[in-house]
């Protein structure tokens, strides 16, 4: 029941902050702490009686059922929306936003969409919560994003939808490979792409690749990634990047690689090799821009590459640490984010060369900025560190002839993420204040809040990261 909870209780929060108007604010807080306890639950009790999958007939004449299961990896991304949500509602609490009414009940409809992709047992669920967690998104940027919403929005959707047809089409072949009662459940959907032929194996890996890789995403289906996220409120933008991201990375481990294992190791060594030149292309983009949202995007796209690279390495190792890492990243760009939005608001400008000076003004968004940047670039204490440990091992100790040459290129971006990362931590926090803004405003008590509870486990699993690796081994 707890499972059905996690869908219900902010869909329907959804709702009503919708009804709401000036209250949706509060009562879109309430319904994410909600969340937060039931996320906490599951993720504790994962794997025990008290989280047991539950099914219930939904359209048996095509085979679907509203099927609901929590191994550790659905957990521990439970856990992580139930983290990330709070936190994008304080950030910024105290900003007056037009048409508070509808721009939080979308946001609780897209946590709602979330829960349930990272859930789903069934095929036509997945794809269900899969398209319910983009079109609220799809609105909240288009609606009370930047000057240049409306072609970014656009961009978004065509890359995503294109994405998603592929993914149903696929989804729907399979299932009609199957003896038709259940047609649509996981263990059917498995079955079916492990006896198809080869051809179409390789045909149908390829669907359902190109839509998640467009999601996630990587070299070369990431060309909406930046400007929706210059564009989309900075609210918005964590949800995307800090969880959106990992619906991709999730179906991978989740509806593809297990699907189909000939296909995902044939074409193993051609996806790393895109994924690696992913990271190293965007570290590179990410050097020579000075629009700090824009660096953030960048970072974003080149550590997905890795986890994108790990995903295919076929190593227990690497399987574990990407799971370890999706949890991590979500952490560290969320907090992030959070620094953007604050140096954002208070310089008025996203161009970080026109900052400057913030140590000496507001020295504890400079703190948290410097360890939110150490973890970015996964400094050992971290809980970067960890995860990045064991995603390069993983690729290490791949089968694939190359894999030398593979971890030693996705090093590189390391290196390269330390010279633009802390270049930008140079520019922001010390130097010249060349804003022209004589005094920063600290933190404010919702800030404060969200980047305590952010801070804590970038240290708490950079220092004891055991109870994390122990979740993700829960079947």
């Amino acid at each position: 029941m707890v499972l059905v909870l996690l869908l219900v209780i902010p869909f329907l929060v959804g709702i009503v902050s919708f009804l709401a108007k000036d209250a949706a604010k509060n009562v879109a807080l309430f319904g994410s702490l909600i969340s937060l306890a039931l996320s906490i639950y599951v993720a504790a009790y994962c794997g025990t009686e008290q989280i047991a999958p539950v099914s219930y007939a939904w359209m048996p004449a095509i085979g679907a059922q509203f099927s609901l299961a929590a191994d550790g990896m659905a957990a521990m991304l439970c856990l992580l929306t139930g983290v990330i949500f709070p936190v994008v509602l304080l950030i910024n609490r105290h900003k007056e936003i037009p048409n508070p009414a509808a721009y939080y009940g979308l946001i609780l409809l897209s946590q709602a969409g979330l829960m349930g992709v990272f859930l789903a047992s069934d095929a036509l669920l997945f794809y269900f919560f899969w398209e319910l967690a983009l079109i609220p998104v799809y609105f909240l940027c288009s609606t009370w994003g930047g000057e240049r919403r409306i072609p970014v929005t656009f961009k978004f959707f065509v890359y995503t939808f294109v994405g998603s047809l592929m993914m149903l089409s696929a989804l729907i072949y399979l299932s009609l490979q199957t003896n038709g009662v259940n047609a649509m459940s996981l263990e059917n959907i498995m079955a079916a792409g492990k006896s198809l032929p080869a051809m179409q194996q390789h045909f149908i890996f390829w669907l359902l690749f190109v839509a998640f890789a467009i999601k996630m995403p990587i070299f070369p289906f990431h060309t909406w990634q930046p400007d929706a996220y210059e564009q989309a409120p900075t609210q918005i933008t964590i949800i995307l990047s800090a969880l959106m991201v990992k619906m991709g990375v999730y179906a991978v481990m989740r509806w593809l690689i297990p699907v189909m294992p000939q296909a995902a190791q044939y074409w193993s060594e051609l996806i790393m090799t895109l994924s690696i030149m992913g990271i190293v292309y965007a570290s590179l983009i990410a050097m020579v821009q000075s629009n700090i949202k824009r660096l953030v995007a960048y970072s974003s796209i080149a550590h997905m590459g890795l986890m994108c690279a790990a995903a295919f390495s076929g190593t227990e190792l690497s399987n574990h640490g990407l799971m370890v890492q999706m949890f991590n990243h979500g952490i560290n760009i969320t907090a992030m984010w959070v620094i953007v939005n604050m140096v954002e608001n208070r310089y008025g400008t996203q161009d970080f060369k026109k900052m400057g000076g913030l140590a000496s003004t507001a020295p504890g968004i400079a703190i948290a900025l410097v360890i939110i940047s150490f973890a970015n670039i996964a400094l050992p204490l971290t809980n970067g560190f960890i995860g990045e440990f064991m995603l390069f091992t993983g690729i290490f100790q791949s089968a694939s002839q190359y894999h030398i040459v593979f971890m030693a290129v996705a090093a590189l971006g390391i290196i390269l993420g330390a010279v633009y990362t802390l270049s930008m931590v140079q520019k922001v926090a010390y130097g010249e204040n060349n804003s022209g803004i004589a005094t920063v405003a600290k933190m404010n008590a919702a800030e404060l809040v969200a980047i305590i509870v952010l801070l804590a486990f970038i240290i708490g699993l950079g220092v004891f990261p055991q109870p994390l690796l122990d979740l993700v081994l829960v079947k």
